[in-house]
């Protein structure tokens, strides 16, 4: 009897050399190439003395809330980069991302499958005398698809790209959850601080009233200027509710982005405090910096390059699949000696298969993922131009809060010397009491609008902060940056 032919290591050796040999070849479907970006050299924004072009510090930029000096608001940075909830769901995507990535590059290897069984079985007496038999099988399959036209290599170029991706997004996630917290923060900040005027201006008022009951016991005051006080008295504490109001509601959305409870960290920041002072420079860079820093437009950047791929892996559909398979293996029908060699089986060879006819499905799915690369490369475009409006409207809306805030302080200042000398006036009965109820409304309005414009000039430099994409840490601000290639520094004249 002819035994079988053994495959020998050396054919698998020769196998591998080839497997290799066409790795090296150039796999089908379009390579990818960072799209050129076009952008001015100089922000359109006319920059006031608060902004500075000079090349901003990644370190620096990472940790910038240290910039408004406030030890409070850096301890709950630290609590809301470990235990936000839409952080840890981030993490976890960059965990599912790199498990996808390491099921594709799977496909790079053969695949090693082990089988036994064992069977009893019996004839019946009527077919002959019930003859008993038992037959034991054991097979060590081996298959390797020979990656020639380059499917599996874009395969996995796609998950590289989508395993960045994911890193961008988390980097993302954490320069909005750093921005939000520092401007719920702000916030609480603000409130306290009208709530400060409010009371400082109702125990004013308070007196006042006091003044006009006494003169009109006294008969020195009519019983018009007496309702006036009051009116104005009570007005000033109706408003007071509505603060401490918003005041409870910031602090519960500050626990909420800490991943805690609402009412957490109230003891934390019941004490009242002053609204961080800011810096008196900005360092804001220039246009092709900040957008080869933020991590929205590094995502959709990776999407895009993940999508190039994708055109690759349907494109080697066309072509045939190359296989190798082999297997050894034991049938018997004993166990009394299962390592003879009659019970040994042995196969292997090559194999092909080619989709020939598909109706066009194979195309038309060409053609989905090329219109799927086409709306990347538009989604990455419009992230560029909505992170241009941002930093320009962030610009522009923090040089013009300053300028309003500083009116309002040279306001408020006016109206409280107002205040002062109708007070003086009255009691000299050198004017009437209507213009001290004007007074004092107007300097209560104008406190108010002064602590919310003081808030809102911190808010919108915490904007400038995210909108330059500060807030992840510059440890992996190397990696993943050959996106922006040396194309990316043409300035578009």
């Amino acid at each position: 009897m002819k035994k079988p032919k053994i495959i020998t290591l050396k054919a698998w050796f020769l196998a591998v050399f080839v497997n290799t040999l066409v790795m090296g070849c150039a796999a089908v479907g379009p390579d990818y190439s960072p799209p050129e970006i076009s952008v001015s050299p100089a922000w359109h924004t006319q920059l006031k003395d608060c902004f500075t072009e000079h090349e901003v510090d990644p370190e620096s930029l990472a940790e910038w809330w240290t910039t408004l000096n406030d030890h409070k608001l850096s301890g709950l940075i630290k609590r809301a980069s470990a235990n936000n909830l839409d952080l840890k769901k981030a993490r976890a995507r960059i965990r599912e991302s790199r498990a996808r990535r390491g099921i594709t590059r799977a496909d790079f290897f053969p695949t090693l499958d082990v089988t036994g069984s064992a069977s009893w079985s019996r004839t019946s007496e009527d077919r002959g005398a019930g003859k008993t038999s038992d037959l034991y099988s054991a097979s060590f399959d081996a298959g390797w698809e020979l990656d020639i036209f380059g499917g599996v290599r874009r395969s996995v170029e796609a998950a590289d790209a989508d395993l960045q991706a994911t890193r961008e997004n988390l980097r993302d996630v954490m320069v909005s959850l750093l921005a939000e917290v520092a401007l719920n923060y702000i916030e609480v900040r603000t409130f306290q601080t009208r709530l400060n005027m409010a009371e400082a201006n109702l125990e004013a008022q308070a007196e006042t009233h006091k003044l006009i009951l006494w003169r009109y016991q006294a008969g020195l005051s009519d019983e018009l200027a007496l309702q006036q006080a009051r009116y104005n008295l009570e007005n000033t504490r109706s408003q007071i509710p509505t603060l401490q109001t918003g005041l409870q509601e910031a602090m519960n959305r500050v626990a909420v982005l800490l991943g805690e409870q609402p009412g957490k960290v109230h003891d934390d920041l019941v004490k009242r405090e002053p609204i961080p002072v800011i810096p008196l420079k900005v360092a804001i860079g220039f246009p092709a910096d900040v957008l080869r820093r933020r991590p929205d437009v590094r995502q959709a950047e990776r999407e895009l390059a993940a999508q190039t791929a994708r055109i690759g892996v349907a494109t080697a559909d066309l072509y045939p699949r190359f296989r190798l398979k082999g297997s050894i293996g034991l049938e018997t029908l004993s166990l009394s000696n299962p390592s003879s060699s009659d019970s040994r089986t042995i196969s292997g060879g090559p194999g092909i298969s080619w989709a020939i006819f598909d109706a066009g499905a194979i195309r038309n799915n060409i053609e989905v993922q090329s219109a799927l690369q086409e709306q990347a490369l538009i989604k990455y475009e419009t992230t560029i131009l909505d992170a241009l409006e941002e930093i320009e409207n962030s610009l522009v809306a923090y040089a013009g809060e300053q300028q309003r805030r500083d009116r309002l302080l040279k306001a408020t200042q006016a109206a409280k010397n107002a205040a002062d000398l109708a007070q003086q006036k009255y009691e000299a009965g050198l004017t009437d009491f209507s213009n001290i109820l004007d007074a004092q409304r107007s300097l209560l309005s104008f406190q108010d609008q002064l602590a919310q414009s003081e808030g809102t000039v911190t808010s919108n430099l915490i904007r400038i902060y995210k909108a330059l994409g500060g807030g992840w840490s510059t440890m992996a601000f190397e990696e993943n940056t050959s996106f922006l290639s040396e194309k990316t520094n043409e300035i578009k004249k």
